[in-house]
């Protein structure tokens, strides 16, 4: 098996378009799948893309497409977003379902988890309704042996009807028997399907409506299935099948009639709304316990009660948080131990390009100007942005990948689930709050696993509470120089991280407080119901995690912010050398920003720097520095006594230190940010008020603190 080519489509229709072009002779197989079951890790096996693979549920948003022969023999592969049900209740479950209805492939292979087969049954009986060409692969069946679960899949598979395969995915156990499985069905895109008995009342309202829908599904859908959704009443399924039927149902006279007797029969049983998806539900549920009845014996190991002691303490009230804050110390003293050196080496070398570059320009006899501003402001900045950001997002995002890998950040999620409820807000934020550590760009990006459009909009509005990797830097200047004294080496290190940790539970209170006060104002609604699986320990693939983290995260994000970092340096080196009278354009800036900088226990400076810090936080102590002593170019002291020599002499005091560190947690996202947040929004109104609504923040608190601290 190989990869031949391989592309993302949106639509589950255009994709199968796309892919009938492509090859007329290959069999297209959608791949379905609850959340976090390996299916993603199926498809990366099958076709070698390297398709990133979570661990929580949520990450496949979006068709993704490759290509793989087997035996001679050309396969499509459509992973499609992981679901729980047919009968779709979010983004990703209407695009699964949409393919499975309506993109037509010749088989659904369904990816289950083996150590809740009966679970992920659901989902099987649900396509088993629409196509009989299926095939069930029960994966994770090296995690079933570790847990101490044997299952019958042969009796699985006879009571079915169809193929089902064992597998573990990560080792590549059982993906040749998969083909072949697939290889072995029929051509016919549709099979005779399997028929689930529902209460008496729903089959006689399902027998009245699906003779009117038989001429109008022609083949293509089975007309039981559309019958049961058409009373379901999904009023986006029911347009899709409108098209498909190439005909608006509600105005055919014998399926609107049929319709209104069959509610009519249902209402009188008292079968409507959600009653009615209760009683579809349940009886699904009891024909999965019926097909795992004597099939799946669990026997605990010792592994599997050990994993559940874990369990009892990571998630527990007294243990759980404390272990949790913890862990977030552990990693951010470990990113700002680990970064130092990199940072020093990587400056060096770019700073002595710098130096080449000048020397270059001099030999050409280049303009001064042109000099100054290629290689001071634009290169300079660009140095300055890549050798501070880059080793601690090396650091980071490897780390939190390793977590997620591991399993634990499912666990972050569970504990402060019942916080984000309280404020209106989804658990799943927690993820994407966590994510934003390392990059808040990242963390928005990750808002793409919230299924609802209004708690999604509250994750990336609030995101940028959570300081990233660009601002640790500052904060961990300014608290080693005014509150940690003469403390260094590792103790110093590790106060630095228990004062971050500290800093970034003020954040996170901040962002609860928001989040609460977005969904009594500008987003008002109730907390959405979600399914939240802590899924099995598992031992990371250190390789995988490494490569995933630099080049799916750290790089992204890297360069995102070098596109914008470049022209801010033409911009700060042109501030900073053009003068008006006898002042540069940047001490001008900062005067006009003088007062109001003051009044949030600040200077003009300081805000200033902030303000052309909005491409990279990474240059805003830099360019304190310029401002202060007039360089003309981003400049670094060594030596943090000659900073705080510096910033003491220019009227800096601990009230200045605490709100320049406040107003640091608490400002405008950076454009990086904002520019994914327009891209994941698709609106300016959206990403103005994710730039506002942290800034209107910051002030307000900047200005109590600083005029009540004046007051003491």
């Amino acid at each position: 098996m190989g990869l031949t080519s391989g592309s993302t489509g949106i639509h589950a229709v255009d994709t199968r378009l796309v892919v009938k072009k492509q090859q007329e002779s290959h069999m297209v197989v959608a791949l379905a799948g609850n959340p976090n079951v390996g299916k993603s890790t199926v498809f990366n096996a099958l076709t070698g893309m390297n398709q990133h693979t979570g661990n929580w549920p949520g990450k496949t948003v979006a068709n993704a497409q490759g290509n793989c022969t087997h035996k001679g023999r050309g396969f499509v592969l459509v992973d499609i977003p992981g679901s729980y049900s047919l009968m779709a209740h979010s983004a990703e479950e209407e695009v699964a379902r949409d393919f499975i209805c309506f993109g037509a492939p010749d088989a659904v292979a369904v990816v289950c988890d083996a150590t809740c087969l009966e679970r992920n049954l659901n989902l099987v009986l649900q396509t088993l309704e629409i196509t009989g060409s299926v095939v069930v692969c029960v994966n994770l069946m090296d995690e079933a042996r570790r847990k101490g679960i044997s299952v019958d899949l042969e009796l699985v598979s006879r009571r079915l009807g169809v193929p089902v395969i064992p597998a573990a995915a990560r080792s590549g156990e059982g993906l040749e028997e998969l083909m072949d499985a697939l290889a072995g069905l029929p051509r016919e895109s549709r099979r005779e399907t399997r028929l689930i008995r529902y209460p008496k009342p729903v089959e006689q309202a399902v027998a009245l409506l699906e003779p009117a829908l038989e001429k109008l599904c022609a083949g293509r859908l089975p007309a039981r299935w559309a019958a049961l959704r058409l009373l379901d009443g999904d009023e986006k399924l029911r347009c899709s099948l409108s098209s498909l039927c190439g005909a608006q149902l509600e105005e055919q006279a014998d399926v609107a009639q049929a319709l209104a007797r069959a509610r009519a029969l249902l209402g009188q049983a008292g079968l409507t709304g959600e009653g009615l998806e209760d009683a579809i539900v349940s009886a699904l549920v009891r024909e999965a316990e019926r097909i795992c009845r004597g099939a799946v014996l669990a026997q605990p190991t010792r592994q599997e009660l050990r994993d559940r002691k874990i369990d009892r303490a990571l998630t527990s009230k007294w243990f759980g948080y404390p272990l949790m804050l913890l862990l977030l110390a552990a990693v951010l003293w470990l990113t700002i131990a680990g970064a130092n050196l990199p940072s020093e080496l990587l400056a060096k070398g770019l700073f002595w390009v710098q130096d080449q570059l000048s020397r270059a320009f001099v030999c050409f006899h280049a303009p001064e100007w042109l000099r100054g501003v290629l290689v001071d402001g634009v290169f300079r900045t660009l140095a300055w942005v890549v050798s501070v950001m880059l080793p601690p997002m090396a650091i980071f995002f490897p780390l939190f990948t390793l977590l997620e890998d591991l399993g634990y950040l499912p666990r972050v999620a569970f504990n402060l689930d019942k916080y984000f409820k309280k404020c209106c807000a989804c658990g799943k934020q927690a993820l994407t709050m966590c994510m934003g550590f390392g990059c808040n760009a990242a963390g928005i990006v990750g808002c793409r696993i919230i299924d609802s459009p209004r708690e999604r909009l509250i994750a990336m509005i609030t995101n940028n509470f959570v300081p990233c990797n660009g601002r640790f830097p500052t904060l961990i200047a300014i608290l080693s120089m005014f509150f940690l004294g003469a403390a260094g080496g590792l103790s110093g290190s590790i106060l630095s991280a228990l004062l971050l940790t500290g800093i970034i539970l003020l954040g996170i209170l901040m962002t609860f407080l928001v989040s609460k006060l977005l969904s009594m104002t500008l987003l008002k609604g109730v907390p959405s119901s979600f399914t939240l699986e802590l899924p099995p320990y598992r031992r990371p693939q250190i390789g995988r995690v490494i490569v995933r983290s630099i080049f799916d995260r750290t790089l992204f994000v890297l360069g995102r912010a070098a596109a914008v970092a470049a022209p801010a340096g033409l911009v700060i080196w042109l501030l900073a050398n053009v003068t008006v009278g006898e002042h540069t354009l940047l001490a001008l800036c900062s005067g006009f920003l003088d007062p109001f900088g003051r009044f949030l226990g600040m200077d003009g400076v300081i805000l200033l720097a902030f303000v052309l810090g909005l491409p990279a936080n990474e240059i805003v102590v830099p360019i304190m520095i310029m401002a202060y002593t007039q360089t003309g170019v981003l400049t670094d002291l060594a030596e943090l006594s000659a900073l705080k020599g510096l910033l003491v002499a220019n009227g800096w005091t601990w009230i200045t230190a605490v709100s320049t560190m406040l107003f640091s947690l608490m400002h405008w996202p950076c454009s990086t940010t904002c520019m994914t947040i327009r891209k994941e929004s698709g609106s300016v109104k959206w990403t103005a008020v994710s730039f506002l609504v942290p800034t209107l923040a910051g002030v307000v608190v900047c200005g109590l603190f600083a005029n009540l601290a004046r007051l003491l």
